[in-house]
């Protein structure tokens, strides 16, 4: 996995554990959301981010993230879920995670409760950058079966404006979140 994050050059990359932790980040991930060691590990989490409870504190982008269709990534990320949690059921942090989130959040429960099983694959999203705007990025989430960690890619089309202001953020450097 080392070798294709290696690869993957400028490009904004985010490595996930199977309950949607983030456990590792590039310098350009940094550059495009905000600096994710601002957070402690366990805030670090996709679903916390898209599904917080009243105790939450922190999100995972420092700015806003805008999927084109949430409600299907939404779904998307509780099937990924649930499909862990059938590979994990004694992890405690993944247990841990799904019960306090169908305590504190009803769209989780009403997912979850849907039953889909399932991976997330791909989405475009919407990026309000503080220093260069909105950016439009396509993520794609390509999973290790052996492992179930994931990386998520962000790209843009070559040669359009959003690919200019993606280059910016890399220029810029990490922008401390406001």
């Amino acid at each position: 996995m080392q070798r294709v994050l290696t690869r993957l050059g400028d490009a904004p990359v985010a490595v996930f554990a199977a309950d949607w932790r983030l456990v590792w980040w590039n310098r350009g991930w940094a550059a495009l959301l905000g600096d994710p060691s601002v957070l402690a590990p366990e805030e670090r989490n996709l679903v916390r981010s898209r599904f917080p409870v009243p105790s939450d504190r922190g999100r995972l982008a420092a700015w806003p993230v805008v999927s084109e269709n949430t409600e299907a990534t939404d779904r998307a990320i509780v099937a990924d879920l649930r499909r862990a949690s059938g590979r994990y059921p004694q992890d405690a942090r993944l247990s841990g995670l799904i019960r306090r989130t169908l305590d504190g959040n009803p769209r989780f429960a009403r997912l979850w409760h849907s039953g889909a099983v399932g991976t997330h694959a791909e989405d475009r999203k919407t990026i309000r950058h503080p220093a260069v705007g909105e950016i439009t990025v396509d993520c794609d989430v390509l999973s290790d079966s052996d492992t179930d960690l994931k990386i998520v890619i962000y790209t843009t089309v070559p040669g359009s404006e959003d690919e200019t202001k993606l280059d910016l953020t890399r220029v810029a450097g990490v922008t401390a979140p406001m």
